[in-house]
Formats: C-alpha cells, structure tokens, sequence
C-alpha cells in the first residue's frame, strides 16, 4: 500500500535525522582498546594472584590476605565497590529528574564514619571477627546468625544482577553490540579473575578501576561544565529548572527530602560498609585497628569526593539540555540511559573519551560484584557447606571457587530480568530496604543493649523483616494501580533551536505520534512532591524504609527483653559490647586466686610473693 510505503520511509527518516549528527558518537579503535586493556589488566592480576603470587592456598590467604593488606589500597578497594554502575548511571539521573536532594544521602557519610570508627569496627577487632556475622553468634545465638546471613544471601540474589547489567546497557548503547553478549563477556572476567586471585586479586583490580574512575568522574565533570558555559550558568539553568531546590517539609509520603534522604544514607552506608561482610571481610583484612581506622577515614572522604561529583553530573547534565529534553523528544527511553546519550554528546569527538568513561562503568560495577562475589563465597561455605562436609583447605577453597562460578551464571541470567527495570535507582533502594535496615538495627541491638538476649533478637529481626515486606508488597500494588506516580520535574523543548541542538530537533521536527489510548488514572495520586490522598503508610517514600526497619527491631525488641529476660547465670563479656556502653557495664571482676610463691632474696631470705594468676 502506498500510505504504509510512505509511513515506513517516514520512519527511516526520523531515524536518520535523529542519529546523523550521533554517528561520530559511536566507538572508535581507540575507546575499544582503553575497554579492552581495562579487560585484560583485570584478568591479568587474577592469574598473577592465583598461579605466580607466592602465597598459602588457605582459606585465610583467599578470604581475608593472610592479614597482610595496606590501608591504601583496602580504602580504595571500598571505595571502588561502593561506587557500582548503579551509581555511575543512575545516581546523575536521579539528580538530573528529582533534583538536588539526594545529596544529603551522599553527606550521610561523614556520621557513618564515626559510627564505624567509634563504635563498630573495634568490636570486630577485639574479638578477632573474620565474618561480622560470626559477631552475632557470639552475642546471641546460632540462629540468629542463621537467619541474618540467609538476609545477606537473598541481598545479593537481589542486586548482583544489577550491578553488571547496568554497565552492559551504557555498552550496548554506544556500541550496539547485543547487551546479553556483552553481559556474558564481562561477567565471565570477573568471575575469572576473582575466583583466582581471591580477596588480593579483588583489592587491586579495585585500586586499577578506581583510578579509572576518579580519573573518567573528574574529566566528565569538567567537560560538561564546559561544554554548558561554565560553572555560573549550570547553576542558573539548574536553579531556574527546580534542580537546586532542598525540600525541608516533613510528609513521610515526598520522594526525596532531606530528613529521609540523610537517614536512607546514613542506614545504607552503615549497612553496606559496617555490617555486610563483603566490606568487613576487607576492613578486617587490615592488620591492625589502627590500620583500619586510617583506611575507613581515606575511603570515606574519597567516597563523598566521587559521588558528589558523579551527583552534581546530573545536574550539569540538566543544565546542558536545559529547555531541550532528550527524553521528552524520544531520543532516550529513560533516565538511566541519559548518562551514556550525555557522555556521547560532550566527549564523542575525543579520541578515547567515550571508551575511557564506559570503562568507568564498568570498573564500577566489576569492582562491587568482584567484592560481593568473593564474600558471598566465604558465608556460604563456612555457614551453610562447612558443618556437612570434612572440612579441608584445599576443599574450602574448591568449594568457594564453584560458589563464585555458580553465582556469576546466575548474574548472567539475571540481566534478562533486570532489563525491564524503570528506575534502577528506585528498584535497587527499595529491594534493600526489606533487609538493610533490620540487619544494622540488630547489630547496633547487640552493641547498645545488654539486656536483650538471642531470643529477642530473632523475633525482632523477623518481625522486622516481614514487616518491611508486607510495606513495600503493599507499596508496589499501590504504584501498580496508579496511586503513586513519581512524575520527574519539568523540562521542555522550547529552546533546541535557539542552543544549537539540531540532532534533538530533528528528532522533533520528524516523529510522528500516534496517539495513545488515555488510560483513566485515580483522581487522588501521591506524586514525588505532593500528595491528596488520605495519609496511608504504604504511600511513604521508599527513602524511609531503611529506617522503618532499624526502628522496628528496637521498638520489638526493648519491651520483649522485659518478658524474655536474660540468664541471670549468663556473663556479659564487655568486648562484645561498644566502647561506650563497656564503661556503663557493672560486671563483677573475675575471682582472684592467689598463690605464696618461694623466692630468695639476694641475702638468701625467703621472699613470699603474692601475685594474681591471669
């Protein structure tokens, strides 16, 4: 038919006419070389680590480094895996559709710092922990270590996933190479070279990728400033466009405020660096406290340093399309996929640029599954593998490696899931916080109450738990039904012309809308900043849920440790308790025994010495 012939030649128009001035955005040799040499220093370091370093094949030497890694580095290392390709993608686009607030969960570091210095890593180091989890056992019991490390398991199931599909989408879309193929490639690299090389191989892979990234973070900073017109007018068109704006108001049900994204932080990075053991198991590796307390003080300022640069991208992004939405003109489906469209529009025409900043991604995101994998490994084996088999080194570290492979199949098959995702960001806030908030609030449990025993403890952190659930079930059926409709802030297409972006007008001038069936939506809708529904818990922003679960462990377990109270026959040991809290404790001194021990004096008398025995 005529007019189908026609409707088609349209279409390869719009195509053409949106992609012509794209076409120099596409990888060169050179950005495939700066990929590949990233790949194979990855991979090199595994093999040197696992066949050429000379070191014990124990369980010790691939878990924790025989104790004998610097602090530099492991700060490095924390920082590398902490900065996934989640937060490379999604935390500009989140600044780029909601705003500024988020910051204020980026600063939460800063008290983290002296939660983890003051108050947790020393208990892991007086009583000599190699899992934290092990710390749970000690206080309470089998059980509730049982069911905390079933949580941590389910975490990574959850999210692992995530962390290396979000790197293969940024490839796929500059380089159109099939993002399942890419998916496979690199996770297959990884679990090469961490299943090898162990906790070493994972620190200084961390130290090569997190040059890359600070390296890619500060280049893509200074060139979008550039590129927009300088600092001044980024924060005039972010200003006029609502990005700069703090919200300070007090309803649970805003998206993002500074009271839930500082507490969100604040749990989180509590979470991911205090009590999950992929970090823990790299603090403890430090041979000393000392050491661990200067690395926690670099990761942490080096932490902040990088996320507010990849945050404020978000913001010099906004600003570079101010007036000009690449998504409002089809170009990018959405936000997720903005950063990859911007890094292609200010550094396409560089040699190496746009391979540099994809290696960024992707050193991110291999940084934290190495990290993850690694730990995932040593829980498994010494909770779940060890009690049923005869345990050898040589067995432990067979079965590790398999756990390793086994989990990097499974990532691999769990980018089909993932790539339906809306909102990575969101997603992966509100998957963490079934569990996050609960194992943080039961570890400061332990540390700050005496009186509450393992019993207490496993019904509060259940109750925690399901409670989380049935929040966020309940929650995600009301998004579901269009209850709450987290619309971004505004943007428009009224200035292309005027600042010069042809590529995004001829998207404009040559799609052709067909128009949708109008679905009816409630009349009273939850939006990110406002709301004219009845209150409802379920309508709370996801930021929150981090810190409903903390609350509810204490606000179970306070009063149920006055109906199960502790054995008056069980002794408090201080050290499983904070430093703080030792101080308070009125625990009696051991019984002393003395001994009459028979020494001469220099005159030949005999001396009679009365000492204590240890």
């Amino acid at each position: 038919m005529p007019g189908s012939a026609a409707s088609a030649a349209s279409a390869t128009m719009v195509n053409s006419a949106a992609t012509s001035e794209m076409e120099e955005l596409r990888f060169s040799i050179t950005d495939y070389s700066i990929f590949l040499l990233l790949l194979s220093v990855s991979a090199a370091i595994g093999l040197y680590f696992g066949f050429y370093s000379k070191s014990r094949n124990t369980t010790d030497e691939y878990l924790r480094g025989g104790k004998k890694l610097h602090a530099l580095p492991i700060a490095i290392s924390l920082v590398s895996s902490q900065l996934s390709g989640v937060s490379i993608m999604s935390i500009p686009a989140e600044s780029y559709t909601f705003g500024f607030n988020f910051i204020f969960g980026v600063l939460a570091m800063l008290p983290t710092m002296s939660i983890l210095i003051y108050i947790m890593v020393p208990i892991f180091y007086d009583n000599n922990v190699a899992n934290c989890y092990e710390y749970l056992e000690m206080r309470f019991n089998k059980g509730t270590r049982r069911f905390v490390t079933l949580t941590f398991i389910m975490s990574q199931f959850l999210t692992l996933p995530v962390y290396m599909f979000i790197p293969s989408l940024a490839f796929s879309q500059v380089t159109g190479v099939n993002i399942h193929l890419i998916n496979i490639t690199v996770s297959s690299i990884c679990v090469f070279y961490t299943m090898l090389g162990g906790i070493k191989a994972v620190v200084w892979t961390d130290v090569v990728q997190g040059g890359v990234m600070l390296m890619s973070v500060i280049m893509v900073a200074i060139l979008g400033t550039i590129r927009t017109g300088g600092l001044a007018t980024v924060l005039d068109y972010a200003s006029e466009g609502g990005r700069m704006d703090i919200d300070f108001r007090l309803d649970p049900r805003i998206r993002s405020t500074i009271w839930n994204c500082f507490s969100s932080g604040l749990l989180l990075w509590t979470g991911k660096i205090g009590v999950d053991q992929s970090c823990v198991q790299r603090i403890v590796s430090l041979p000393s406290f000392q050491e661990a307390k200067k690395s926690l003080v670099v990761a942490g300022f080096g932490f902040m340093t990088i996320m507010t640069l990849t945050y404020f991208t978000g913001i010099i992004m906004f600003a570079r399309y101010f007036g000009c939405d690449p998504m409002l003109a089809g170009l990018v489906s959405k936000p997720d996929k903005m950063m990859p469209f911007f890094i292609q529009d200010i550094m396409g025409k560089l040699p190496g640029m746009p391979g540099l900043f994809i290696s960024c991604v992707f050193s991110a995101s291999l940084s934290s599954l190495s990290a993850n994998l690694n730990s995932l490994a040593g829980v498994v084996y010494f909770d779940y593998i060890k009690p049923h088999i005869r345990h050898t080194e040589a067995r432990a570290n067979g079965c590790m490696k398999l756990v390793v492979v086994a989990m990097g199949v499974y990532c691999i098959l769990g980018g089909i899931i993932v790539q339906h995702f809306n909102s990575i960001l969101q997603t992966m806030w509100t998957v963490t916080g079934i569990n996050t908030g609960a194992v943080v609030g039961v570890f400061l449990l332990g540390m700050f109450v005496p009186r509450v025993n393992g019993k207490v403890a496993m019904t509060s952190i259940i109750f925690s738990v399901l409670t989380m659930l049935w929040l966020i079930i309940n929650a995600m059926m009301n998004i579901k039904a269009g209850l709450i409709k987290y619309e971004v802030l505004p943007n428009s297409l009224d200035q292309c012309e005027a600042r010069g972006f042809h590529a995004i007008l001829a998207a404009i001038n040559h799609t052709t809308t067909t128009p949708a069936t109008a679905i009816p939506l409630p009349v009273n809708v939850t939006t990110a900043f406002d709301s004219n529904r009845e209150f409802s818990i379920f309508d709370i922003s996801f930021y929150w849920y981090k810190m409903i679960g903390a609350i509810l462990i204490f606000v179970c377990a306070v009063p149920l440790s006055y109906i199960w109270r502790p054995d008056k026959n069980d002794k408090l040991n201080p050290k499983l308790y904070s430093p703080f809290v030792r101080n308070m404790l009125n625990v009696s001194e051991p019984e002393v025994e003395l001994e009459e021990v028979p020494l001469k004096g220099r005159e030949g008398k005999r001396i009679t010495v009365i000492h204590k025995l240890s």
